[in-house]
């Protein structure tokens, strides 16, 4: 209770009044380190200029001492910030004191004090102020009142000694004052999220750089909004902010005192729990979700929000080096979201290990797809598509296949989303449509009749205009007609831009090739798209295929696909079918074609056999 309590008031403090120890850890190093050097070229000035001015040398060498002396505690890493940032001061003020000794008081010499509030101003801190106001009023007042003639240059001064100091002095502190206002404004405009008022990125790695050196055991709770973007969409930005605004309170209203909220970007924000453990962290996510869901009055309408939280600890962190703590405490969290993600949001999760060698696996995965097409480590396997009424084979689907090195067969949920977002899809893409569309044509030679080929489109390679120069040139040369190509899409991807995915893939089809909606009934989008779509065939999605044998919902849903279907003259293959019941339901539901382990599991195309007259025939 002690050590909250005590976490709360020096969170409380730093919020009014700027410390050192808000700044980074490497940060402050760099300015202490450039500090300590100005102090000792300081002091090596002064010894030739004392001599020059005509100073004995050994007297030069002493008053040089003594602007050294105060380095000698200011080197060691034994020290606290106070301690070294103070002795750096005080090296650097008593070179002014002694710069002011050499000259006979010059006047001038005395502006050097003002010069050095501002280097001692790097450390955005109170002790160096301190120190360096404790000498000027030490020099200006009690050695102004023994050394007058050494310390002012002018007959007033000398005579009124302490009236000077606190001239001086007040000048000191004033200049002080305005460098510590500067802190403020500074933390304002870089240390905060402007929209929110919320800490930003920067003051979080700070806060945590705190936190986690205290060694007191420190949480963090990311949380992720599910999509806000369509928030944006239907109901504006301005609407959109005010939600953003109104959830940041809500979250800092739900924090602990010294816990520190933070708006990381768009619509990410992060908890920093000083102190707490995974489960009090993993509670304080839930509390927090909480929140998110209650509705928010924004653009006179009510918006309704979840959001996916990643709870971790700082036990995580075992074998981390302290300088990457911060980072790897975030990124474990992030990894935490991602899973929250995964299992569809609205949830809360905390790291495991496994997630980070997950994370690992899929970072040397994304390394090894750079130039996967040129290694020549890719295949393509053929499943066929048969007719249900006799079982004759129509045609092939490519299915995109990698053989890595050393992983063996990588499985293409494993490494097809991450080619889509690293953008290696367009290559692979356009290598699986030149390899298939010149394996069909060298069938349809073959075996003397058309064989027909689908082929699979991403959303990335869909969404570049380019798509339609690569299905064209596959075409030209392959030699394969048009006709005999299938482009087939997921529905998923008539949901973030129905109208310019229905435009590109028109385009496609004046190119004479057919377009197919794969794994149909699994996205958002109504029967009804069928009807405004350039779309020739329909794939049922093996997961209502596998419950034909129940009857019910699944076989009502594949019967009105049916029926949709062929008022609209489009084709309708079912796939994933596997059990001869299945196949009888189809029949009964007058579904033409089909896929699935019954007839034929996905081979290379070296393992399809050609039909003994059709291969004699070619040869």
């Amino acid at each position: 209770m002690t050590s909250t309590r005590a976490r709360a008031l020096r969170a409380a403090a730093e919020a009014v009044l700027p410390s050192g120890r808000s700044l980074p850890g490497p940060v402050w190093q760099r300015r202490h380190r450039a500090i300590v050097l100005v102090a000792a070229l300081q002091a090596l000035a002064l010894l030739p200029l004392g001599l020059a001015l005509g100073h004995g040398a050994a007297h030069v060498l002493a008053l040089v001492g003594a602007v050294l002396l105060p380095l000698a505690a200011a080197l060691p890493r034994r020290w606290g910030r106070a301690v070294t940032s103070a002795a750096a001061t005080a090296s650097l003020f008593t070179a002014s004191a002694v710069l002011v000794q050499l000259t006979g008081g010059l006047t001038e010499s005395h502006f050097h004090f003002f010069v050095m509030v501002g280097v001692a101003a790097l450390y955005q801190d109170w002790v160096p102020f301190g120190v360096g106001l404790g000498i000027v009023v030490v020099h200006h007042g009690a050695l102004g009142t023994v050394f007058p003639h050494s310390v002012y240059g002018h007959h007033e001064a000398v005579r009124n000694p302490w009236r000077w100091m606190l001239v001086h002095a007040g000048f000191v502190l004033a200049a002080s004052c305005a460098h510590l206002a500067s802190w403020r404004l500074n933390e304002q405009q870089v240390l905060h999220d402007a929209l929110t008022g919320l800490a930003n990125r920067t003051q979080l790695g700070e806060v945590l750089d705190r936190a986690l050196g205290d060694g007191d055991g420190t949480a963090v709770v990311l949380l992720d909004l599910d999509g806000f973007k369509a928030v944006n969409d239907a109901r504006g930005t301005r609407a959109g902010d005010e939600a953003l605004r109104v959830l940041a309170q809500r979250l800092r209203a739900g924090a602990r005192a010294g816990d520190r909220v933070a708006r990381l970007e768009g619509d990410e924000f992060a908890v920093v729990l000083a102190g707490a453990s995974g489960e009090e962290a993993a509670r304080a996510a839930e509390r927090f979700l909480a929140a998110v869901r209650e509705p928010i009055a924004a653009g006179g309408q009510q918006v309704h929000l979840q959001a996916s939280a990643g709870v971790a600890d700082s036990t995580t962190l075992d074998g981390t080096c302290p300088e990457d703590a911060t980072e790897q405490l975030l990124r474990n969290a992030g990894l935490a979201v991602q899973q929250a993600k995964a299992r569809g949001g609205d949830r809360a999760v905390t790291y495991a290990e496994a997630m980070g060698q997950a994370a690992s696996e899929r970072a040397h995965l994304l390394e090894d797809l750079q130039g996967v097409v040129e290694r020549g480590e890719l295949e393509v396997h053929y499943q066929a598509t048969v007719e249900l009424d006799g079982g004759a084979t129509e045609g092939f689907e490519a299915l995109l296949r990698w053989r890595h090195p050393r992983r063996g067969m990588v499985p293409p949920l494993e490494f097809v989303p991450l080619a889509e977002s690293s953008g290696h899809i367009t290559a692979i893409g356009a290598w699986v449509l030149r390899t298939a569309t010149a394996q069909a044509a060298r069938w349809s030679r073959l075996r003397g009749h058309p064989v027909t080929i689908g082929v699979n489109l991403s959303a990335v390679q869909l969404a570049d205009d380019a798509v339609l120069d690569v299905v064209a040139g596959a075409l030209r040369d392959s030699g394969l007609p048009p006709q005999q190509l299938t482009l087939e899409i997921t529905e998923s991807l008539l949901v973030d831009d129905f109208t310019g995915t229905a435009t590109r893939l028109e385009r496609l089809r004046d190119l004479g090739v057919q377009i197919a909606i794969d794994d149909f009934g699994t996205g958002y989008s109504s029967l009804s798209y069928l009807r405004r779509l350039p779309v020739d065939i329909v794939k049922i999605d093996r997961s209502f295929v596998s419950d034909l044998a129940g009857g019910g919902a699944a076989t009502t849903l594949v019967a009105t696909i049916v029926e949709l279907a062929r008022s609209l003259g489009l084709d309708v293959i079912a796939e994933g079918v596997e059990t001869e019941q299945q196949a009888g339901a189809l029949r009964a539901l007058n579904c033409g074609l089909a896929q699935g382990y019954l007839y034929a599991r996905p081979l290379s195309a070296a393992q399809i056999a050609m039909p003994a007259a059709a291969s004699a025939a070619a040869g």
